[in-house]
């Protein structure tokens, strides 16, 4: 009388990884995808705060100003360093957040989002200081 056998053959250990194989395959680009927009969130965010803030320097100073750093909006928001170049931008891993003056008539701004690195596919963002939201890939805008 043979005993009873405890474990698992190869073949049922075989048919599990290429289960998990074929969920990860199906996971890991969702995965990614979550990543992007999650970053690009970050920017946006920043991209808003910066627009706040270049209001209110317009009615305090009655013009806008393209410095972001203490010199100017004196941004700050954790994740970022916005006392680089000259304080004309914010930057991360992923992005670099800059503000163009236009001189108008009417004067406005635009604060730009350019991705870098592994967020670099994911399309320059824009804010227009007349609301005006576009994410440009490949010269197509992909919407914010």
């Amino acid at each position: 009388m043979h005993g009873s056998r405890r474990g698992f053959t190869l073949i049922e250990l075989m048919i599990v990884v290429v289960i998990v194989a074929i969920l990860a395959s199906i996971a890991w680009p969702s995965y990614q995808a979550y990543i992007q927009r999650s970053r690009r969130s970050d920017a946006q965010s920043l991209m808003l705060a910066i627009s706040s803030k270049e209001q209110q320097y317009m009615l305090d100073r009655r013009q806008f100003t393209d410095l972001v750093g203490p010199t100017g909006l004196n941004m700050s928001q954790q994740g970022w360093t916005c006392t680089v170049n000259g304080n004309k931008a914010c930057v991360n891993a992923y992005y670099s957040v800059s503000v163009e003056v236009l001189a108008g008539p009417p004067p406005g701004f635009n604060v730009l989002g350019t991705p870098s690195g592994v967020q670099a596919g994911d399309g320059t963002l824009n804010y227009a200081s007349t609301g005006a939201k576009t994410r440009m890939v490949s010269g197509n805008d992909k919407g914010w």
